[in-house]
């Protein structure tokens, strides 16, 4: 499985769902005119990654049965 290229893929896609969970949650934590201008924003943003992520994850569910 580690040699599949998708699986790489998948692994870089939930790096980037944590780092956009990261800076949300820092931002929340610091709070203040940054957290009220774009804490909406990059949770939006941690959503599409997740959804990219998890798309990821059922392809390589699909291809490694297939």
């Amino acid at each position: 499985m580690a040699k599949d290229p998708l699986f790489y893929l998948v692994v870089i896609a939930c790096l980037i769902v944590l780092g956009i969970l990261m800076f949300g949650i820092g931002g929340y934590a610091k709070g203040g005119d940054f957290n009220r201008k774009h804490a909406n924003r990059i949770m939006r943003y941690r959503i599409y990654a997740q959804f990219v992520a998890v798309l990821l994850i059922l392809a390589v569910v699909y291809f490694a049965k297939g």
